[in-house]
């Protein structure tokens, strides 16, 4: 479960000048003018004198135009395009081809995810897809973090999975996604197709893409984070048990001070995506988020609205870790899909599976470059 805080929805505005007005009102003078047929050379006069006027203003107008052409350039931005400002030290990779993704694969782990029913901390279920991760990382560098955590419904075991791709250069760029669904709806059909299950299938892939493959750049951690959902209400003691630990864990060993970006996937197969402009996520990491989008062409996905999300990412944010997160929260209208048992496979889309698996891929990319 995420909270919406300080929602803010960005809308572009027409803007009507005034030369419309001055143009219809010059034009009802002239009618008045040329009434008459006694005062020409009069009527005349004033005709070119008007002309004139219209001339200099007009041209006062076009002036007056570029002058708040220029201010607004200098002006607080009102659009999400607008609000991304040059991020120092990075290098826009133009001539890199774009990143490749298999989304129908992605969407084929997502169905086989889903199979597999509700997946609550726990239950049966829960310890299947946890193996079924496992299967798709044979031969992968794999480690866990397990632990029993304590929960206003009792303890539970709970276990985060990392795979690591090793990098040329000396850091780490985590990707993730939490697999469990819903403990409070577990007992109903809830499938978490969205909320779980599309952004663990989304990992899988991207795994694909870095397996036996020389990484020029950072090390890649793909993290399957566990317990994310709450127990009863969420609140900051009952959600987020998985990455509260592993945060902790990975500052008191010294590892999280290595990590460069902590990419976070959650509800990101909406076949109507719509990825917010997280207000709880860094700054400079957004901004190469929409450089990203708007290379590969999929930026009107990206950022229409402004909202502070908490989710997974948050344990790292408030420990330092440059930090992001890929998150449509508008799940259907007005988000009625989510936490309910219609978030079903029939809702998602493999292009917004595609859209998100590459850009993060080539958020990553630039991540490596910025100095």
């Amino acid at each position: 479960m995420m909270t919406r805080i300080n929602t803010r929805v960005r809308r572009r505005h027409r803007v009507r000048g005034p030369v419309r007005g001055l143009v219809r009102g010059l034009a009802g003078k002239d009618l008045i003018l040329w009434r008459g047929t006694s005062s020409f050379s009069l009527s005349l006069s004033l005709a070119l004198s008007l002309a004139l006027s219209l001339i200099v203003s007009l041209t006062l107008v076009l002036a007056a135009c570029r002058q708040k052409a220029g201010d607004a350039a200098t002006a607080a931005p009102t659009t999400a395009a607008a609000a991304i400002a040059p991020v120092e030290g990075a290098a826009l990779p133009d001539s890199a081809p774009p990143p490749s993704f298999d989304s129908a694969r992605a969407m084929q782990y997502t169905k086989e995810i889903v199979a597999l029913g509700p997946r609550p901390i726990g239950s049966a279920n829960h310890k299947k897809v946890e193996e079924y991760i496992y299967r798709h990382l044979k031969g992968d560098a794999v480690e866990d973090d397990a632990f029993t955590a304590d929960t206003p419904e009792g303890k539970f075991p709970v276990r985060n999975i990392i795979a690591k791709f090793p990098g040329t250069k000396d850091g780490i760029i985590v990707i993730a996604s939490h697999y469990d669904t819903n403990y409070p709806l577990r007992d109903t059909s809830f499938i978490g197709a969205n909320d779980g299950a599309a952004s663990s299938a989304l990992l899988l892939e991207i795994a694909n893409q870095l397996r036996g493959k020389e990484r020029d750049g950072y090390s890649v951690w793909l993290l399957w984070d566990d317990a994310e959902e709450a127990m009863k209400q969420w609140s900051a003691s009952d959600s987020l048990y998985g990455v509260r630990h592993l945060a902790q864990k990975w500052q008191d060993e010294g590892t999280l001070k290595k990590i460069r970006a902590f990419l976070l996937a959650d509800m990101i197969a909406d076949a109507d995506l719509n990825i917010e402009h997280d207000q709880n996520s860094t700054g400079w990491l957004e901004d190469l988020i929409y450089r990203s989008a708007s290379r590969l062409g999929y930026q009107s996905h990206f950022f229409a609205r402004e909202i502070a999300v908490e989710d997974d990412h948050l344990p790292f944010v408030q420990r330092g870790v440059p930090s992001a997160d890929f998150i449509d929260l508008d799940y259907g209208y007005n988000n009625v899909f989510h936490h309910t048992t219609q978030d079903t496979v029939d809702k998602l889309s493999p292009k917004s599976l595609q859209i998100v698996g590459t850009v993060i891929l080539e958020t990553s990319r630039m991540v490596d470059q910025k100095k």
